[in-house]
Formats: structure tokens, sequence, C-alpha cells
């Protein structure tokens, strides 16, 4: 009896082990392995998520969002493996990192494909010229930043690789400066009241576009890195084909969607069957050239039918979309950042100064570009706020730079402390210059839970 009780508790606590062919080899994850970590890992993550989360609105008056993303930062290395490292790495372990990347990239893009669907063309119409100006404003402004301290940056040892040449390097930069937190920038926009107005449809179209600009930058420095210059060529090439397509013939041709449903009244099963497939073949064809699945997802979701497709739509896929897979996003990037490497004073004032140099190039540049075209002062301050937010797009990028040996860790964590100070300094910015005032006049619904006081 005494045997068997040992055993069990063995068992027990050999759980989260791998459990692989039993070989002389050392042990490998056999399919159950991944299966048990999967549901384990997304448990903690949802608990985690839900808790900072409303912790952070509580607290500090942030969406729910930006608590997800400060939820991943701290199930990763730098506060839960910095603290209980031996736990951190049973229920995360690196080799089943490959499966919740999945997981991400699903969540990521579904959000978008909700995102794309709630997008007002008629308010993008409306402000053509100011959306042109302030994405052009969020591209040029970073990448003659970027030319101006890339010099200095290279002259600093292991935040660039060696023999990375200077063009390479500025475009890098560039491209991380210029980047908006699309998938944070379209919560925060839903979250505070904005997805119908024509503030929100501005900063969110012109987000994409220096998004999109910001990956081509990066295809390019990938294609010097032993990629090959057909990288660039066809994400590039590519990406700007599909996009034409897609905005000229797509909602023709996904019109009959709209009207089955209209004609039945709901959506059918065959109908939401269609949509799924229709979204996860343009997620992979964006994936597959080299740009990224989320703007798949979201150009599909600007052609899809209005009116009773969307309401029907959201209500099947976004509680699903937001609540079990998006926080999996958050949660990958987290478990590959690492917060202890600015560990020097000189460090962080390099880091400060690249701060200071993301905030000038996008929430000034950006604030400037709307006054030039034609917004008000208020208007135009909040663009610039919403505009500065990197998040979590930041860190996928700047993985990839740390992966292709572009860039090293310590310039990564430099960067990481960027993305997360725009994103905590977007809500609390925003709601000072416009959002506060705007709920006042009732241009804005009140925020939940908040009194707007009268006149």
């Amino acid at each position: 009896m005494i045997d068997l009780w040992t055993d069990a508790v063995r068992a027990l606590g050999d759980i989260l082990s791998p459990h692989g062919p039993a070989v002389n080899a050392a042990k490998s994850y056999a399919p159950s392995d991944f299966s048990i970590h999967f549901f384990l890992q997304l448990a903690v993550i949802i608990f985690v998520c839900r808790v900072v989360g409303w912790l952070g609105k509580k607290l500090l008056g942030q969406p729910q969002v930006v608590g997800e993303m400060i939820a991943g930062v701290v199930l990763g290395p730098s506060l839960f493996g910095l603290l209980f490292p031996d736990l951190q790495l049973a229920v995360f372990p690196k080799e089943t990192r490959n499966v919740l990347y999945v997981g991400a990239q699903l969540g990521v893009g579904l959000y978008m494909f909700m995102v794309g669907l709630t997008l007002r063309l008629d308010h993008f119409a409306t402000k053509a010229k100011s959306a042109a100006g302030v994405s052009a404003a969020g591209i040029v402004a970073p990448f003659l930043l970027a030319v101006l301290i890339t010099p200095f940056l290279l002259t600093v040892p292991g935040l660039f690789a060696p023999g990375i040449s200077q063009s390479n390097a500025t475009l890098f930069m560039g491209a991380c400066i210029a980047l908006t937190a699309f998938p944070m920038l379209a919560r925060i926009i839903n979250e505070r009241g904005l997805a119908n107005s024509s503030l929100g449809t501005l900063s969110l179209t012109a987000g994409a576009f220096d998004d999109a600009a910001s990956w081509c930058a990066l295809a390019l420095v990938l294609a010097t890195f032993g990629a090959g210059p057909g990288v660039a060529v066809i994400a590039i090439g590519g990406a700007v084909l599909y996009a034409t397509f897609m905005l000229l013939w797509g909602r023709k041709l996904l019109a009959p969607l709209g009207r089955a449903v209209e004609a039945k009244g709901e959506m059918s099963s065959q109908v939401l069957a269609i949509t799924m497939l229709l979204f996860c073949l343009s997620a992979f064809l964006m994936d597959a050239i080299g740009i990224h699945a989320i703007f798949g997802g979201f150009l599909i979701g600007v052609c899809m039918p209005r009116g009773l497709f969307v309401e029907e739509l959201k209500k099947k896929v976004e509680p699903l979309a937001v609540v079990l897979l998006l926080p999996m996003f958050f949660t990958y990037s987290g478990l590959n950042t690492r917060m202890d490497m600015v560990n020097s004073p000189e460090l962080l004032l390099i880091a400060l100064g690249i701060l200071a140099v993301s905030v000038l190039a996008k929430f000034g540049a950006c604030w400037a570009a709307a006054r030039i075209a034609g917004e008000n002062n208020r208007t135009a301050l909040g663009i610039g706020a919403l505009m500065n937010s990197r998040g979590l797009m930041e860190l996928i990028i700047i993985n990839i730079g740390l992966q292709k040996g572009i860039i090293g860790p310590t310039l990564f964590s430099m960067l990481v402390l960027m993305a997360i100070i725009t994103t905590v300094m977007a809500t609390p910015l925003f709601e000072l210059v416009y959002g506060r005032k705007a709920r006042e006049t009732g241009e804005l619904d009140a925020l939940p839970g908040t009194l707007v006081p009268a006149e």
C-alpha cells in the first residue's frame, strides 16, 4: 500500500514532465504532454489576465487590454520566472511555446477581423486628407529621427549585431519607432467608445498604414540577412496586390453572405463556416507572404457586408476571441520579454533617450500633421496620444529582430521598455487631452462606472 501511495505521489508530481517514448535518449514531449500544458497554460493566462486587467481598470483607469499586456510580461521571465523560476518553467516549458504561438495568432487575427467589421469607411472618406497626413507623418518622422540616432547607437557595444550596416540598422530602428500598437489601438478605441467616431476611424486607418510600412521596412532588412531580395518583393508586392483587389472588388464578391443573413434573419452555421474559411485564407495569405496574419484578418473584415451580418457575427465570435484566445497573444510575447537587461546608468539614459525620441516621432509628428490637415487642437492631441501607443506589435517586431540577429538583448530590452511605457501612457494621455472634455460635452458616452459632470 505504501509503495502504491509513493508511486501515485511520484506520478502526480510528474504530470508536467515530458512523457515521450521510453528510450535511452533524453525524454521528449509526447502529444499528450502538449495537451496537458496547453490547457493549464490557458487557465493560468485567463486568470492572470482578468485579475491584472481588473486591477488596472480599478486602480489606474487603464483599459482591460493594457492590463492583459502587463499580465503577459508578469507571466514571463521578468516576474513569474524571476520569483519562481522552476514553477514558471514547468508551466511554460520552451518546447510548448510553438503551440501557444499558434493560438496567439488565431486570437489576435480574429480580433482584428472583428475590428475590420466595425471600421466606418464613410468616416474615412470624409477624413481621407487627415488620415493620409497623419499616416505620412507617423512614418516619415520616425525614420528621420532614426537616421539621427542610429549612428550613435551603433557605437555602443551589444546593441546591434556586429557588422550590421548603418542603413539596415536605421531601417530597423525606424520601423520600431514608426509602429503603432494596431491591435491595442483597436481595443482602446472600442473600449473608449470611439469605434464609430471619425477620430477612431482616422487613428485606426493611419495606424494600419504605419504598421504596414514598418513590416515592409523589416522585410527589406531581412532580405539582406540571408533571406534574399525575394522576401521583400513578395511581401510588399503581394500585400499591395491583395489589398488593391480586396478594396476594389472584395465587398461586391462578399455581398451574397450579407444577403443570406438578411433573408433568414440570422446567421446560419453554413454562412459562419464560409466566413471563417475566408478569414483563415486571408490570414494565411498575409502571413505566408511575410507581412502578418492580423492584416489579412483586418482587411477581409473591412470588406465584409455590414448590417445584420456584423451583429450576428460579433455575437458568435467576439466573446470567444476576446476572452479566450486574445490573451494568448499577450502572454506569448511576454514570455520572450526580459526587463533586467538595462542594468547600468549609461544604458538607462540611452533607453530614456530612445523613449523620448519615440514619443516625439509619433505623438508630436501625428499631432502636427492632424493640425496641418485642419483638425482642431483637441482632436489632433487625441490622435497623437492614440498613435503613440506601441504595445505588443512592437514586441513582435523586436522579437524577430532578436531572433534574426539584427539586435542584441540589451537593445531588445530598451525597446520593450519603450513599448510598455508608451502603451501605458496612451489611455491617461488620451483622456487628459481629449476624452474627458468630449464626455463632458456629450461627444462621447460616459465610461462605465463614471459620472459625467453636468454643464
